[in-house]
């Protein structure tokens, strides 16, 4: 492992992942789950919406202060944390539209409005909205914050292009798959990478969305059936499998970077 130290300062690891292949699989796979564990534990499991809440809201915060107590990258803690966000996430928005009644046009506005306010606090205390180097607790919270939002940006947006505009699961895919590939091939053409990740990363909310949904929902609403537990189930054993890869190899790829 390389380090980085300077007289006087903590060396810190970069808290966050390398943007690799297996970064996306396993973020669109954690929105899936997101939005069809929410549903297996309101629903199938009877805990009720309240319940559901509660107990990953407080899971949540759990998590969070183990990830903001470390000084690197702790796979598994890291991405249940990202986990516990993106059914929170779904929660929030959830919550407004269903509990609340707010309008998914306005709370997919709404939460566009808060990101892009997280993002120009974090412009302007950092100068930078790279996730390559989170290595101090400002930046750190900045980051959270903007993941929390990107899923509730993310699971509004895609609620609305599907089940609003009348998209439906199946096109869901299909669309929001085809915007991540466009993103992708701009990045290629050397559009600007921080830009080009901050989209991708809000557009795999809605295509994880509608691909659970797809694959839970039953057929008589446009679903394949397979129901919210065997997708939960199917999921997260993929990014357990996949995770306690990246835990082996993180020892071996991280990078220390000196603490402002």
């Amino acid at each position: 492992m390389n380090s980085i130290s300077a007289p006087g300062t903590s060396t810190w690891l970069n808290k966050v992942p390398a943007v690799t292949l297996g970064f996306w699989i396993i973020k669109i796979m954690s929105t899936t789950v997101g939005e069809t564990g929410a549903d297996f534990l309101a629903v199938n499991a009877g805990l009720g919406t309240v319940i559901t809440s509660s107990a990953t809201a407080a899971l949540l915060v759990l998590a969070l202060l183990g990830q903001l107590s470390t000084r690197r990258y702790i796979p598994w803690l890291y991405w249940l944390t990202v986990v516990l966000v993106s059914v929170v996430g779904t929660q929030i928005t959830d919550a407004l539209t269903d509990g609340l009644g707010v309008s998914l046009y306005l709370s997919t506005a709404a939460f566009a409005a808060a990101l892009a306010a997280i993002f120009a606090l974090w412009y302007r205390a950092e100068r930078t909205l790279s996730i390559k180097l989170i290595v101090t607790r400002r930046r750190e919270l900045f980051y959270w914050a903007a993941i929390l939002c990107t899923f509730a940006l993310g699971t509004a947006a895609g609620d609305l292009a599907t089940e609003a505009l009348g998209l439906g699961f199946q096109w869901g895919v299909v669309v929001f798959g085809g915007l991540i590939a466009l993103t992708a091939l701009a990045r290629h053409l050397r559009a600007n990478s921080v830009l080009a990740f901050w989209i991708a990363y809000i557009l795999t909310r809605p295509l994880g969305a509608s691909l659970g949904d797809l694959l839970s929902q039953a057929r008589d609403y446009g679903g394949l059936g397979f129901g919210a537990m065997l997708t939960s189930a199917i999921f997260l054993g993929v990014i357990v499998a996949l995770v306690a890869v990246a835990q082996r190899n993180s020892s071996r790829t991280a990078v220390a970077v000196p603490a402002r």
